[in-house]
């Protein structure tokens, strides 16, 4: 009887909270979807099919004063409130990573201007990355960022910001010159250099965990006069895969120009002991002459390629609908979701990846790579450049902002998903992807200094808070006791 009552208390409780959320909500003119509305399955759908979170409501503001209210609305009624930028973080953060949060969704808030006598672009954070290039090009800039269109720019620079660019340009977050951040109580305060230089530091590298971002302003570059995608690909054994993957690493550290940026991307071979390799970038300098000049080295080194591709009408923008897969628009299609799981490991340039722990690494791509794409995942890995010569990333000093880490030569994305594309992803897949990584690090020295990206998040990591922000999360956690005190935005990988 006594379970029964505390049950029954508990369930009134849950809606006297709810009507008063709605009612809040509505009296603040922010227009709310709840668990009993229609459009509710919608508006809290993942991107990651493997998460099914119930958030308590999600609100659709159109104004800063409206994402201001809805903040100090949720702190006021112990709700923990979150940030909905695109929607596409991997673990769902989104949504808070669990059920019960208020989720603040962004989508209304895509104002962008352009000052071509100081060359920033003001932002708002509801924005998608293939929106902002199109209104950016527009005007003959661009920023650095990632290639999928459908990513809000509000997450993506909050946790780092990386593309074909970025060796060129830096991260997106290196570009932001001021920010206006909705705080934890729900005042609105600016941040920059010169003003509250500790919340700007924070926010670029950690920003989900101090504020939620309306508005950014950031410094823009000129689009390149020559842009192009290359792609060239082989099949190779494990044995002259890992040969091919130092060699590549080594070629980093020549004097190769930052007008190119490149990943390689792996893939499962056409049969059991072969590895699927691409060497995929973009480049940004003179011709197609030059780009041959600068890869030669490198072509020198590896294996006859099976194939090479050029794309793109030598136009950037061409090159961002070529790495969009034709898309740059997003109000002309929906994003598909996923079932997935990933990992990242960021390599130190001090110690590159060696020949052993390559070559124990295509061994296990080779073998069990092959047998989990025969029935239980679909997998790729991405080592993407980062550093080696002339990287504006790594040009940035390492305690300028939050971002983790300023000396990688490669961020290798690890990623596979259900065998087709739904739900349940695979017990396996889990095992198969921590292998995957274990055949890296367990072939490296005791004490090997690799990190991980935020970006690419892991909410089964352990020692995250070291592997993602480094020597940075000391200061973090004294900063939150400052800006959230209360813990109002908190959910996975959040600075405690």
């Amino acid at each position: 009887m006594a379970r029964l009552l505390i049950s029954l208390f508990a369930a009134a409780a849950a809606v006297l909270a709810q009507s008063d959320l709605e009612n809040g909500l509505g009296g603040a003119g922010i227009f709310a979807v709840f668990s009993d509305d229609p459009g509710y399955s919608e508006a809290s759908a993942a991107f990651n099919l493997r998460y099914d979170f119930k958030p308590a409501a999600v609100a659709f503001p159109s104004t800063t004063e409206q994402v201001s209210a809805a903040v100090a609305l949720g702190a006021s009624d112990n709700y923990q409130v979150v940030a909905r930028s695109g929607g596409h973080s991997y673990i769902a953060n989104g949504l808070g990573g669990k059920s019960g949060v208020l989720v603040i969704d962004l989508s209304n808030m895509t104002s962008i201007t352009y000052d071509s006598a100081t060359e920033l672009a003001t932002l708002q954070t509801g924005l998608r990355l293939g929106d902002v290039a199109l209104a950016l090009n527009d005007n003959g800039r661009a920023l650095p960022h990632g290639s999928c269109p459908y990513v809000g720019i509000g997450g993506h620079a909050a946790g780092g910001g990386f593309g074909f660019t970025s060796r060129m340009w830096g991260l997106t977050l290196d570009t932001i010159q001021e920010l206006e951040v909705v705080l934890a109580n729900g005042t609105v305060a600016t941040a920059s250099n010169d003003v509250n230089a500790d919340l700007f530091w924070a926010m670029r590298g950690a920003a989900p965990s101090f504020g939620i971002t309306t508005k950014m302003i950031m410094k823009t570059s000129p689009v390149p006069d020559y842009a192009i995608i290359f792609q060239y690909s082989w099949s190779l054994n494990a044995t002259a895969a890992g040969a091919a993957f130092v060699s590549f690493e080594n070629f980093l550290f020549t004097d190769i120009p930052p007008e190119i940026g490149m990943e390689l991307v792996l893939y499962r071979g056409s049969e059991s002991g072969l590895v699927g390799i691409s060497l995929s970038g973009g480049y940004y300098g003179e011709s197609e002459a030059t780009l041959d000049a600068t890869l030669a080295p490198l072509l020198a080194q590896l294996p006859p390629y099976d194939s090479r591709t050029l794309s793109g009408d030598g136009t950037y923008i061409g090159t961002v609908s070529v790495l969009g897969d034709g898309t740059i628009s997003t109000h002309n299609a929906k994003d598909v979701n996923d079932t997935f799981y990933a990992k990242s490991l960021m390599t130190p340039e001090s110690e590159i990846i060696t020949l052993e722990a390559a070559t124990a690494f295509m061994t296990y791509l080779a073998n069990e790579g092959y047998e989990s794409g025969t029935s239980t995942t679909n997998w790729f890995i991405q080592p993407e450049v980062y550093g080696g010569s002339n990287s504006k990333i790594n040009a940035v000093d390492d305690d300028a902002t939050s971002f983790g880490s300023r000396n990688s030569l490669l961020t290798i994305q690890f990623y596979a998903s259900s065998f087709d594309y739904a739900p349940p992803f695979p017990d396996a897949g889990f095992d198969f992807l921590d292998g995957m990584v274990a055949s890296i690090t367990d072939n490296m020295r005791d004490g090997w200094d690799y990190g991980a990206y935020y970006n690419y998040p892991d909410d089964r990591l352990d020692n995250w808070q070291s592997l993602y922000y480094r020597g940075h999360y000391s200061r973090l956690e004294s900063l939150k006791t400052t800006y959230d005190p209360n813990g109002v935005f908190k959910f996975p990988l959040t600075v405690e």
